[in-house]
């Protein structure tokens, strides 16, 4: 998971995950949106290769990745337990601010 949060951890991989979501993409395609070049596109895809987010396949000269996303899943369940324990912590702040606003006196009347 540590390689699967190190590839996220980059705003170019993430867009390139974003792009593979609607389908397959060459290499070419997936370093069109910015400003790098093939090889600097591939390292890039290498990363999220080795965290097991995408596949890639060689059609003659042209590599083709596609999503992968059960790390993606994986990740979510994970980042899950930490959602229900902020969700918890949340709803006792609510509540406490809840309670704070029945016992604070109401303007112009004196308790």
């Amino acid at each position: 998971m540590d390689a699967v949060f190190h590839a996220l951890g980059d705003a170019t991989r993430r867009q390139m995950l974003q792009e593979l979501a609607s389908g397959e993409q060459t290499v070419g395609k997936l370093a069109e949106p910015f400003a790098m070049s093939l090889a600097a596109a591939s390292k890039h895809v290498k990363a999220l290769e080795n965290a097991g987010l995408i596949r890639r396949e060689v059609r003659g000269r042209t590599h083709v990745c596609r999503l992968e996303a059960q790390p993606l899943a994986d990740a979510h369940r994970w980042l899950a337990t930490y959602e229900r324990f902020w969700n918890g912590r949340l709803d006792v702040l609510e509540s406490l601010l809840r309670e704070g606003d029945d016992t604070k006196p109401v303007r112009g009347k004196r308790a």
